[in-house]
């Protein structure tokens, strides 16, 4: 099995290309905390490359920002590659399935650290007032 579920945040806004095909594809870097060393419990950043394609591609492109707090469900892809200079080269990413934006757009850059989620985020629609909900 291959999944990866990553917390963090935006390292860089997302840059969105389009294939000759037409397909969207957007990369972008998310900064993931980790805690390293024994006692002193000393804590470190990772910068994973993710990929998405489609219209998770396009909803990134749109709503999300550096600094923007996300959760990143994928999977992980190695690739190789020949680079210009003649060498060949490996790059890992992870390449996003499912993306949960974690704060809302008035507090990404603000650091709230509370993770509050509002349903406009998670699901990209209005909120209705209880008593309009037809069901």
């Amino acid at each position: 099995m291959n999944k990866v579920i990553l917390v963090g945040r935006l390292a860089r806004d997302p840059e969105v290309r389009y294939t000759q095909t037409g397909k969207a594809v957007a990369s972008f870097s998310i900064a993931v905390n980790r805690f390293v060393g024994g006692q002193g419990q000393k804590e470190a950043t990772d910068f994973i490359p993710i990929v998405a394609w489609e219209k998770l591609a396009e909803i990134c492109g749109n709503n999300l920002t550096k600094g923007r707090r996300i959760l990143v469900e994928g999977r992980l892809q190695i690739r190789s590659y020949d680079a210009n200079d003649g060498q060949k080269r490996r790059v890992a990413e992870v390449i996003a399935q499912n993306i949960e934006f974690l704060e809302s757009k008035q507090s990404a850059g603000g650091g709230n650290s509370g993770g509050t989620t509002s349903p406009e985020d998670v699901f990209g629609g209005e909120v209705f007032p209880e008593e309009e909900i037809p069901f």
